[in-house]
């Protein structure tokens, strides 16, 4: 298979069956190949219960249906796509950030097999999400609904541009408009916060740095892509939460690994881990290329 395929995790769960549709019509729109990953680990049964042969050669077969079960899928939805499946020995997390090295894009389901009912994010896709060497979408919410626009969240953090590139190629390749989102401070200091009410009134949107900056920064792209009609909202509310919010009627949301305000060191913002856990639509988490 190619180089820089699209990679898709899978483990039978209905989850993991909607991420792998995703995956492939997204893999054909980008006319790339997709391959289809799904790794089982049963050497720690056979440390702790003494499983025999006849387990492991169960276990594969077994692998073997769920792998093929999801190329199936892919190619009930892309047609005459390029499809790989992969059954593999192993944890699923560190199989696939290895794999990532190599990939365009890493594509997983919100919840997987283990974990608890109530968690909202399952651990092998935030840990991808959060260390994967290249772009993430985690399929949640309405996972394959083709309506509304492309949200894209933006501040003027290095990797802005690439998923303002992201987004506008997103909403292209779906014939969809496209909305960006921009948060600024609020004129009222923090230590004014507990007081009463001032007088204080925020001028209309159009008339703010910030809006006019985020004008200038979509410029390029507009003249790129002229037949995505653009929005744009600049607000002083929690960004995370306006996505959140803006994900109920959108297709898909855009946001950078990282943005503004993180910790030294961190791979993934907080704006991006509440989109992972409360987006009601798939998440494009897009991290800038390091090779």
């Amino acid at each position: 298979m190619r180089v820089n395929p699209v990679i898709v995790g899978a483990d039978g769960t209905d989850c993991s069956k909607t991420a792998v549709r995703w995956a492939a019509r997204e893999a054909r729109r980008l006319g790339l190949p997709l391959r289809v990953t799904h790794a089982f680990d049963w050497e720690w049964r056979e440390a702790r219960d003494g499983v025999g042969y006849d387990d492991v050669d169960n276990a594969r077969k077994i692998a073997d249906g769920i792998t093929a079960n999801a190329v199936y899928e892919a190619h009930v939805v892309a047609g005459d796509l390029e499809v790989e499946g992969d059954a593999v020995v192993g944890n699923p997390a560190p199989r696939l950030l290895a794999d990532s090295e190599a990939a365009r894009l890493v594509v997983l389901g919100s919840r997987g097999r283990g974990g608890f009912g109530g968690l909202l994010l399952g651990s092998v896709s935030q840990r991808v999400a959060t260390h994967a060497k290249c772009s993430v979408v985690v399929v949640r919410g309405r996972g394959e609904s083709a309506a509304g626009p492309v949200v894209a969240g933006v501040d003027d953090s290095p990797v802005a541009e690439t998923v303002l590139e992201s987004a506008f190629e997103a909403a292209a390749g779906r014939g969809s408009g496209l909305e960006v989102v921009r948060g600024f401070a609020s004129p009222l200091p923090l230590w004014m916060a507990g007081m009463a009410a001032v007088d204080l009134s925020t001028p209309p949107m159009a008339e703010l740095d910030e809006y006019r900056e985020l004008e200038e920064q979509l410029a390029p792209w507009r003249d790129k892509f002229p037949d995505v009609p653009v929005r744009l909202l600049v607000t002083e509310q929690n960004i995370a939460s306006v996505l959140v919010a803006a994900s109920a009627k959108a297709q898909l949301v855009v946001v950078g690994s990282r943005g503004h305000g993180v910790v030294a060191g961190t791979l993934l913002g907080s704006t991006g881990l509440q989109l992972l856990h409360h987006a009601d639509c798939p998440v494009y988490i897009v991290r800038r290329a390091e090779r």
